[in-house]
């Protein structure tokens, strides 16, 4: 309490202060729900990759492998560059997760604070 400031001032900066906090916190909620979308799309393209990979490694070396292009099916004349590309594909999607994980992690830590701190208030 500020004894030069009149009461029903302080409590509208009260009542400000927790809408900010209260609209950080969605807002935070909002990101956390994004990131979340995003960990669970890479990762079925992580587990389409590693599907696609092992496929590739069980055919018959004899047996032509095509790839999509657009509306196309293609042969592929190099499998091993096939495999190389889409193990590359796949690495890369990897980082990206763990990148995203971490992102989440700290987003949670920092909602987790923001929320705790709206309750004090």
């Amino acid at each position: 309490m500020h004894p030069n400031i009149p009461l029903w001032q302080q409590e509208g900066a009260a009542r400000i202060s927790k809408e900010v906090s209260a609209e950080q916190i969605q807002s935070i909620a909002r990101e956390l729900q994004a990131i979340r979308n995003q960990i669970q799309t890479i990762s079925s393209q992580i587990s389409e990759y590693g599907i696609t990979v092992e496929a590739l490694g069980e055919q018959d070396s004899e047996k032509p492998v095509y790839r999509s292009l657009g509306n196309l099916l293609l042969e592929v004349a190099d499998r091993e560059k096939l495999l190389s590309e889409l193990t590359d594909a796949k690495s890369s999607l990897e980082e990206h997760l763990k990148r995203l994980v971490e992102r989440e992690e700290n987003l949670r830590e920092h909602y987790e604070e923001k929320a705790e701190q709206f309750e004090r208030e």
